[in-house]
């Protein structure tokens, strides 16, 4: 048998312990230690019967890990990318790959110079639904591709926006919500070459938006509609779809339409339509709804991390492929800023 792969999660926060829980419980790792200065980390650490580290130097002399999982807070994660990349340990970096795309890119150069493996923890591209949904489309199920719509609606209480942070610029549903979104869509549809999007605060007020609307084009020629706001009740959105999260309540809806020249997808239900016959709004619809196992995605990131890290497969979800998702985000703003259409 191969051995497990000694993996430390850096940051002890909700994603970060999350992190922890799935290697711990791994075959493919080993839960090697706990990277956070705060007492939060010491109790993450022996929680699940791991050391404790106030920093990756602490680490790198208690336990040495083969490959590091950043979850700490946006802004700092180039400065701690760089520095495993410096210890020449792999890192996957919790997305946002970083807070801005300067930075993103500099730690994505940093880690091809130094041949070192960075990977994006975008989560959702290792769901089986998605995994599922491109392989259908790839299949040319659907024909080619055209039209694509993607919806983040439903409400975050009030008491969500007593942190601080939560009402300021650049913690907005765009950058913390849509992102998620939008590399679904590209992992879907391909690059997107181009944005115009729309932004709206009328109903909170707060300095970050609460709304927004965007037109993403794709270099396939594709065009796709993608929406948010935090502010509605409704179900139409990841999280209350898929039930990937428990914590969210499910609803039996749809959150992103993909339509193709010869036929439909509708996600998270799987639900294939194609034409009965001639293709024509005639024609009633023949309706296939494949079968997934159920399996959570963080814990099959942790997997496919340690077989990266043994070389036996590439990144499912390359630093360089969170860097392209993030240009994508950073032109919505920019877009809504500026009221024009932005090129990437």
């Amino acid at each position: 048998m191969t051995a497990p792969v000694r993996l430390a999660v850096m940051g002890a926060g909700l994603i970060g312990k999350r992190h922890a829980m799935h290697v711990h419980a791994s075959d493919e790792a080993d839960l090697a230690c706990v990277i956070d200065p705060t007492p939060a980390g010491e109790a993450v650490a022996r929680e699940f019967g791991s050391i404790w580290a106030r920093d990756l130097d602490e680490a790198l002399q208690k336990a040495r890990p083969e490959g590091v999982i950043v979850a700490t807070p946006n802004q700092i994660h180039m400065q701690n990318g760089l520095d495993c990349i410096a210890a020449g340990i792999p890192a996957l970096v919790e997305k946002p790959l970083c807070d801005n795309v300067a930075d993103a890119e500099r730690l994505v150069s940093a880690a091809e110079a130094a041949g070192v493996v960075l990977l994006t923890g975008h989560h959702r591209r290792h769901n089986l639904l998605m995994q599922k949904a491109r392989e259908i489309i790839d299949s040319g199920a659907i024909g080619t591709p055209i039209v694509a719509n993607a919806m983040f609606w439903l409400h975050k209480p009030d008491d969500y926006f007593d942190v601080a942070w939560r009402r300021e610029k650049g913690a907005g549903p765009v950058f913390l919500n849509l992102i998620h979104d939008v590399d679904n869509l590209r992992y879907l549809l391909g690059d997107v070459v181009a944005v115009t999007a729309r932004e709206s605060n009328a109903v909170r007020g707060n300095a970050v938006e609460e709304t927004a609307v965007i037109l993403l084009e794709f270099a396939s020629g594709a065009l796709a509609t993608a929406s948010v706001c935090d502010s509605t009740v409704s179900p139409w959105s990841w999280e209350m779809t898929t039930g990937e999260n428990p914590a969210y309540p499910r609803s039996d809806e749809h959150c992103y339409l993909i339509g193709g020249t010869h036929g439909s997808l509708a996600l998270p239900s799987l639900d294939l339509r194609t034409a009965q016959g001639a293709r024509s709004w005639y024609s009633p619809f023949d309706l296939q709804r494949p079968g997934i196992p159920n399996e959570d995605p963080l814990a099959r990131q942790v997997t496919q991390f340690a077989r990266v890290i043994r070389g036996q497969e590439p990144p499912l979800v390359s630093g360089r492929e969170g860097l392209e998702t993030l240009r994508v985000i950073e032109a919505v703003k920019r877009s809504a800023a500026s009221g024009g259409r932005v090129t990437l």
